[in-house]
């Protein structure tokens, strides 16, 4: 959003989106002051104890990375929270803990506010440079854990060194007592710092900044300054980085170096700094493999540049004048021209007297080669030092420098030499060096930068370089008067919104965006620049999608752009290496053909004709998508003005267009990696053809793309599993629209030959051995047109049924399950409901049974394989499928809806929202609140509709969560309560609560133990509802699935006494039959299912009567199971039984028989578990199991 616009919003008093943001984004001040002092005053209380420390120091870092971004509201509190600290830092009482403690909180305050700043607050008294001393000399270098201590202490002493007294007065007496001659201060600090200089850690960086401070100080210079020079060469010279300590010892004799020519003065320096350069030049650090160090020989390099150079402001620089924007814009027009100063009123004598030292030739040569480094940090730094020592050069020699930066932009260099030209470039102009005369060779290589890639590989490379021109186009806003970039402003705009809305990168879009809306502020004479940056703002072009298919429309409404951003598309984005974006720019080429139809039909689509028959791939590619996107919207601007497509685009144009598959066919371009691509293209021009009513009826040219369609249902096996689906989406839209527009009489009937060729030949597919050929016939049954399935929806049906129920059969072909299952409601819908109608024709009352029978089969697909309940995929597809059959059917013919119909989708509606996976419960919930609440039509037999009704008002359709266990499980729980839905929902329950995901589990036995406990006392409802567990275990012996998880389900149920009214009654039916089904899994293998019915069998021993008996007996015949897991097992669950119930064995054994189960290795051959299983069965009263002897 433009500042004038935000200033508007503003002052008019409203709260727009701009004053929004600001309240989200900036805080106002150090809101946590007290909290923060609190913290500090807490630290001798905490530094004992480690987690104490380490939570308040967590606190303490939270509060302060609020504040990255506007560290300066720090400032007023900071030299407070400093002397805090150094309170206890000073105590001479004050533990080593508590001092290392309170310096890591000096430094969390220091890397937020930066050193700079933080460092200039430490007090730097005479008196305080000995203590400092002595601590810093105090501490280990080697100790990892207080390296913030040592860091700030040599900040802190960096800041005593600039106390203006010698150093020499505090030396004293220099000999001790004892006779022993103490080190001079200035020769402390100095061994010191050296010291520090090649250490692992940040104090590194720091021991620079003390030799930066303390090697500048008159009488330190005058004494040490050529000696620690020569040491810095010594060491640069004779330390190899061919190992990481040699790296580090590198580091700080460059950053030191670095750092003092940069703080001390010239005149101290510069005697040094030919033999800095000459060192720099044999050591080689631009052939280094560490870019760190080729970054220091950068840095330093420059800075010895600026020391050979006189610091002087280049008088012929162009100057614009204020950079302030608020103080420009209150600047008269005449007051602003007359400030800029132009190169022409200069003199030379001052640029002839100055003699440039010949050392500045390498400097510059250095940099330049700085600028084509592989790393971004390198060329960084060269750009900054381009930018300082050109500014201290006469005029002719920085455009020289001007010159040898330009020829960074050639096609013989990489992608590194464009980006660090462009840094250059920009660093140039900001600094105003860049002179007007020279926009003309500058502006043309942006205009290429801003749209630069190179493929490398399976990817490409450049888009840095584009961020990097942006931040040019951005830094000549800032720096030249709009009559200076007038001549380039349509260039410079349109270059800038294609890479805003064009660009594959994210961040390249939003640098284009923000550089586009500096130049609408700054220069004023952007054409609709306030209109545009309204749509193609910093949020806005964060979505490719948006950008190409919706702003594009909008700024190429403005015709200034429309051509630019069309030529970009053809020449750039349709023969992009990325998919995605090839396929969008075909799509904008279709938004954007309305506006200039004519440039389209008779300039653009013919050079897209030349591409799609050309040589490469990509382009071939995207060249074919656009001639059918294209085509279409020239069809749709011809619906408007009443003309036909063949009369806008010229004839040799129509015939490419019929001529393209032939020749992909002839070169037989549909094979191999790139035929994917072909294939799918192909399709997609048939489709847009075929919607463009294109004039090809009876046309040779029809059976060829039907042909290729047909070749690709039959090859899907054949494509790569990424491209599948794609592909499959395309050629069933092409299918549908080429029958549609070629395949119909004048009277609306299909032409039965091809008709009968269509549907025999993929009805004959559906049995394929290819499961892709099974799946795509299928779909291609699913989008024939109505009347090419009226008179064979009985054959199309049959074919899809036999498909979905021989295959669920086997637990095979699932992914042609689930397409057949789509393409049973495709058809039905397209066919229509007639209740008296041909079964042939239509949807009628003779097939409409079958139909759902299909569909509801398939609602109880359960198939797994390697990839898991791929059966969910087929459930799904049978949900949606039946909802639009039973919309349909509803609407136009209602009374062949029958109640049993009606019912069991309904209950399989039930079942699906109560089960585990939450897609699906959200599908099928979606979809039961959809049937029910239908008003037009109403759909008829829907079991207890008015308690649905009550139990899930109207709201419930949009604000209901399925997904949210806690929110699905609170509303299905209650059909349990209806009889119609009480087992289909219960067998869904089972498998959620009797599951493994925590809060599936949680929520949904929460709910269920919710509704039981309503139920309690009510014997009847209780004992419906346990009629129906034994329905459901039942039907599910022999069904892991679901027999595993409701054996889970039946054991929380009993240990939370939802059956203690049957406990009550002696040999209760429930508990008897119970037992009985559990006596089917005795003979299991499954230890998972055996464990599950130990623990059902302990839970049910609560049960009275001659039944505890014969659950004893079953428990105690486990004690002797062949597997020893399961044997372990039950003594330990029926060791937790015993602890349970009181009354399973009589008192006085008790102690006995439970030190016998606890002390037995149940585990030991069965012999020995017998005998002790036997004195178990005496104790319980039980018979002893006889042991059956084989019969041979």
């Amino acid at each position: 959003m433009a500042l004038s616009e935000i200033e508007n919003d503003i002052s008019d008093g409203k709260e727009g989106e701009a004053d929004i943001i600001f309240k989200a984004c900036l805080l106002g001040g150090f809101t946590e002051s007290k909290e923060t002092k609190s913290i500090i005053s807490s630290l001798p209380k905490v530094h004992g104890d480690p987690t104490a420390s380490e939570f308040t120091m967590e606190r303490f870092v939270v509060i302060m990375n609020r504040y990255q971004e506007q560290p300066h509201l720090l400032d007023p509190h900071l030299e407070t929270m400093l002397n805090m600290i150094l309170e206890f830092i000073r105590d001479e009482n004050a533990p080593p803990s508590l001092v290392h403690l309170g310096f890591k909180f000096l430094y969390i305050m220091c890397k937020v506010r930066g050193y700079k700043v933080f460092m200039q607050l430490f007090p730097h008294e005479v008196s305080d440079v000995q203590p400092v001393l002595d601590l810093v000399s105090n501490q280990d270098p080697k100790d990892t854990e207080t390296w913030e201590t040592r860091y700030l202490l040599l900040l802190w002493l960096s800041m005593t060194c600039l106390i203006p007294f010698d150093l020499s007065r505090l030396d004293g007496h220099l000999e001790s007592n004892g006779g022993k001659v103490r080190e001079p201060v200035m020769d402390r600090i100095l061994a010191i710092a050296k010291a520090y200089l090649s250490v692992t850690d940040s104090s590194r960086d720091a021991a620079s900044v003390l030799i930066s401070k303390f090697m500048t100080r008159p009488d330190v210079k005058q004494k040490r300054l050529g000696e620690f020079v020569d040491w810095s060469l010594t060491t640069i010279s004779h330390t190899s980085d061919l190992s990481i300590e040699n790296v580090r010892v590198l580091d700080g004799a460059l950053q030191s170096l670095a750092k003092l020519f940069k703080h001390g003065k010239r005149d101290d320096l510069l005697q040094y700094a030919p033999a800095v350069l000459r060192c720099l030049e044999q050591k080689r650090l631009s052939e280094s493999s560490e870019a760190k160090l080729r970054k220091l020989g950068v840095k330093l390099t420059q800075r010895l540049g600026l020391t050979f150079l006189k610091p002087r402001l280049a008088a012929w620089r162009y100057q614009r004048g204020s950079r302030s924007l608020a103080a420009n814009l209150s600047m008269s027009q005449s007051t602003a021209a007359s400030s800029a100063v132009t190169p022409e009123v200069e003199t030379q004598e001052q640029e002839e007297d100055y003699d440039i030292p010949e050392e500045v030739e390498t400097v510059i040569e250095h940099l330049l080669v700085g600028l084509k480094d592989k790393e971004t940090i390198v060329r960084w730094s060269a750009a900054k030092g381009i930018g300082r020592v050109t500014g201290r050069l006469p005029k002719e020699l920085a455009d020289e420098v001007v010159g040898s930066v330009l020829d960074c932009f050639s096609f013989h260099e990489t992608d590194n030499a464009w980006h660090g030209g462009c840094l250059a470039l920009a660093e140039l102009g900001r600094r105003g060096l860049l002179l007007p005369s020279r926009l003309t060779d500058v502006v043309p290589l942006i205009i290429k930068s801003l749209t630069y890639e190179e493929k490398r590989g399976a990817c490409s490379v450049g888009s840095n370089v584009r961020d990097a021109a942006c931040y040019v186009c951005w830094s000549f806003a800032r720096a030249y008067e709009p009559k200076e970039l007038m001549p380039f402003v349509t260039q410079i705009a349109s270059a800038l919104l294609i890479t805003a809305i064009f660009d594959r990168s994210v961040n390249c879009r939003r640098a284009a965006s923000a550089a586009f809306q500096e130049n609408v502020g700054r220069q004023g004479t952007f054409p609709h620049g306030i209109d545009i940056l309204t749509a193609a703002d910093y949020y806005a072009v964060g979505n490719l999608n948006n950008c190409y298919l919706n702003i594009s429309v909008y700024i190429a409404s403005f015709p200034e752009y429309t051509k630019s951003l069309i030529d970009h598309l053809v020449a750039m984005k349709i023969n992009h290496w990325h998919g995605v974006i090839r396929e969008l720019a075909t799509k904008a080429l279709h938004n954007l053909t309305h506006l200039v139809p004519d440039y389209m039909a008779t300039t653009v689509l013919p050079q897209l004709l030349t591409m799609a028959v050309g040589i490469d791939l990509h382009a071939r590619h995207g060249a074919i998508l656009a001639c059918g996107e294209v085509t279409h919207a020239l069809y749709k601007v011809g619906l408007e003005t009443s003309r036909s497509v063949v009369d806008m685009i010229p004839p040799e144009c129509v015939d490419a267009l019929k001529k393209i598959h032939q020749t992909l066919h002839d070169r037989k371009q549909y094979r191999g990696f790139g035929g994917e691509l072909m294939r799918a293209s192909v399709c997609s021009l048939i489709e847009k053809l075929s919607l463009s009513k294109m004039p090809f009826k009876d046309d040779p040219i029809i059976t060829g793309w039907q042909w290729i369609i047909d070749d690709t249902i039959k090859t899907l096996h054949l494509v790569s599993r990424r491209a599948k689906d794609g592909i499959v989406a395309v050629l069933v839209s092409a299918l549908s629209a080429l029958c549609q527009e070629y395949y119909q009489t004048s009277e609306g009937q299909a032409e039965p030959q091809i008709q009968d060729m269509l549907v025999s030949q993929y009805l004959e597919g559906l049995k394929n051995k290819e499961m892709l050929t099974r799946s795509g016939s299928a779909l291609a049954l699913g989008c024939l047109p109505r009347f090419m399935i009226h008179g064979k929806l009985k054959q199309i049906l049959k074919g899809l049924q036999q498909l979905c129920t021989e295959t669920q059969k086997e637990g095979s072909f699932t992914d042609a399950r689930i397409d057949a299952v789509r393409s049973v409601a495709q058809v039905c819908v397209k066919a229509g409901v007639c209740a008296d109608g041909s079964p042939d024709a239509a949807l009628c009352s003779e097939n409409v049974a079958e139909v759902y029978n299909l569909l509801l089969s398939s609602m109880n697909d359960y198939t797994r394989d390697s990839r898991g309940d791929v059966g969910a995929w087929v459930r799904e597809a049978a949900m949606s499928s039946l909802m639009d059959v039973t919309l349909l059917v509803a609407s136009s013919a209602p009374e062949i809806l029958l109640p049993d119909q009606v019912k069991a989708m309904m209950c399989c509606l039930a079942q699906q929202a109560a089960e585990k996976i939450d897609r699906y419960r959200a599908h099928a919930g979606k979809i039961f609140l959809l049937l029910l609440h239908s008003t037009e039509p109403v759909v008829p037999h829907i079991p207890h509709r008015e308690e649905l009704l009550t139990i899930f008002p109207v709201e419930t359709t949009t604000d209901l969560n399925w997904k949210a266990p806690s929110q699905a499980f609170k509303y299905i729980t209650q059909l349990l309560g209806l009889p119609e839905y009480q087992c289909h929902t219960l067998l869904g329950l089972t498998v959620s609560v009797g599951g493994i995901t925590e809060s599936t589990v949680h929520f949904s036995s929460l709910y269920l133990f919710g509704y039981l406990k309503g139920i309690q006392k009510d014997s009847v409802t209780l004992g419906e509802f346990g009629e129906t567990l034994l329905k459901i275990f039942r039907d599910n012996l022999q069904n892991d699935r679901a027999s595993i998880p409701f054996l889970n389900m039946l054991t929380q149920m009993l240990a939370n006494g939802c059956f203690e009214i049957f406990t009550t009654q002696e040999n209760h039916p429930f508990c008897v039959e119970l037992l009985t089904l559990c006596k089917e899994f005795k003979k299991s293998k499954d230890v998972s299912k055996l464990r599950s019915c130990i623990t059902v069998l302990c839970g049910l021993v609560q049960f009275q009567g001659d039944v505890k008996k014969k659950i004893l007996s079953q428990l105690l015949l486990l004690l002797c199971h062949p597997f020893p897991v399961i044997r372990k097992t039950t003594a330990s669950q029926m060791y937790e039984m015993l602890l349970t119930y009181d009354d399973v064995v009589e008192p006085e054994f008790l102690d006995d028989v439970m030190t016998l189960l606890s002390d037995t290795n149940w585990e030991n051959n069965l012999a020995t578990v017998r005998t002790h299983r036997n004195q178990l069965c005496d104790w319980f009263g039980v018979p002893k199991p006889q042991p059956v002897v084989k019969v041979s």
